[in-house]
């Protein structure tokens, strides 16, 4: 395949507005009828779905931490083909990951060093004016295996700011590709993990055109597209630390409670010949009988938490599915499967009381991190000894649960290596945790 161009959107710090400008960037290059693809950097489930949309074409999420080169090269060159230009979403600061080897951080510069994207770099300059000339020079200099595309603008309070920003970065040689005004429009609505999903942001396509329109009022895009550089390393091979499809069949919980399923899963699991089922436990839907094995995915449970207690042809379905078969669930799905799951009001509901676990989100408790997990128990996700790499990102708390290793799912390290103990369930056939899977280690 003849390698597209690309370049990767990152800023220093989390909130500074990568993830407008990228989709802003996104959709003004489909309007130039360019077939544009988006990647995300890291575990992100919320992102690429926006991406989607911006696009029109599916998004994937590569971690330079929790996948090895070889994986994130192949998962790329199946995501990329026919693409000819390539819109890169960086994760919180530029540089920012967990302490290890160079290039194994998770950290967007070592994505953007993979695949030889020049990055464009975007300041919020609300709270400064020349000093962002400082701030971007530290960015281009502390690493040299990345290159700065230039600088775009956001928050920009008047012209006579722009322009005493744009001295402190003529100082340093680093190139202005662009600045958008301050304007609370332009902003995606957010909640507890982020932005709100796409499928539920209110006219999606109007706000994407309105980022559209204010990104090629704002931005050059000539000059970014001459800036950006063909991506190299693209391997057509298959991904050999892909996890294995769970079962020929495939029943998914797939609605606005249940949507956190990386692409790269998906596509791994379609490519052994898996066949994919959907269904809504929000549209009071069962799991189809004659699959091999179902699946519930992260999402908002604790926002239907009602609606869940109250489906109960999903509650008898999966709990006939899972007298033969298997039943797993990752983070909201692991919370679906416990006994209980207490509402942000502090209303208690009834779950599918299939794992002896309670969570609550009135309780909050905010767990983030990578997790490299070794199965306990033979299950969906491997045999016992198996080790995944994987994340945990959820505010639930666990009130009560059954603390018996017999019932555990897996043993947890996190990324530097310390013990995290046992974590999850696995009763019977049915087993889940918090820790979402990203590949096999």
């Amino acid at each position: 395949m003849i390698p597209p161009r690309g370049f990767l959107v990152a800023a220093p710090r989390s909130s500074g507005g990568k993830t407008t400008v990228t989709l802003g960037l996104q959709r003004a290059l489909r309007r130039r009828g360019l077939a544009v693809r988006g990647v995300k950097n890291g575990p992100d489930y919320i992102d690429p779905a926006f991406h989607e949309a911006a696009t029109g074409a599916p998004s994937v999420n590569l971690d330079t931490f929790a996948m090895s080169d070889a994986t994130m090269t192949a998962i790329a060159a199946r995501a990329l083909a026919g693409a000819e230009i390539v819109v890169a979403e960086g994760s919180m600061g530029l540089f920012d990951g967990v302490r290890g080897e160079t290039g194994r951080t998770g950290a967007s510069a070592d994505l953007a060093a993979l695949f030889g994207w020049p990055v464009l770099l975007v300041l919020d300059v609300s709270g400064h004016a020349q000093s962002a000339g400082a701030v971007a020079l530290g960015c281009a200099r502390f690493d040299p295996r990345i290159a700065l595309a230039g600088v775009v603008l956001n928050k920009v309070a008047s012209p006579r700011h722009r322009r005493l920003v744009e001295d402190g970065l003529a100082r340093v040689g680093i190139p202005v590709l662009g600045a958008l005004p301050r304007d609370s429009e332009l902003a995606l609505p957010e909640r507890h993990l982020g932005l709100v999903q796409a499928q539920e942001t209110a006219e999606l396509e109007a706000r994407l055109e309105r980022l559209a329109d204010a990104i090629e009022a704002a931005v050059d895009l000539d000059a970014l597209m001459a800036a950006a550089a063909p991506t190299r390393g693209l391997a057509d091979a298959p991904d050999a630390a892909a996890i294995p499809p769970p079962g020929q069949r495939i029943a998914l919980a797939k609605d606005t409670a249940f949507s956190f399923v990386y692409p790269h899963h998906l596509a791994a699991w379609r490519d052994a010949g898996a066949e994919i089922v959907p269904f809504s436990p929000l549209a009071d839907e069962a799991p189809c009988a004659d699959c091999d094995v179902c699946w519930l995915p992260g999402g908002y449970p604790e926002l239907h938490a009602a609606r869940l207690a109250a489906a109960e042809r999903f509650r008898a379905g999966v709990r006939a599915f899972a007298e033969t078969k298997p039943v797993h669930g990752e983070c909201g799905g692991y919370m679906t499967l416990g006994r209980t799951l207490t509402d942000a009001e502090g209303a208690t509901h009834p779950m599918l009381d299939l794992l002896p676990v309670e969570t609550s989100f009135a309780k909050r408790k905010f767990n983030l991190g990578y997790r490299i997990a070794t199965l306990i128990q033979d299950g969906p996700l491997g045999p016992a000894g198996a080790r995944l790499v994987g994340h945990e990102f959820h505010y639930a708390s666990v009130t009560a649960r059954d603390e018996a290793r017999e019932t555990a799912f897996a043993d947890l390290v996190d990324a530097e290596g310390a013990s995290l103990g046992a974590a999850g369930h696995r009763v019977g056939r049915v087993s889940g945790a918090f820790f979402h899977a990203i590949s096999r280690r």
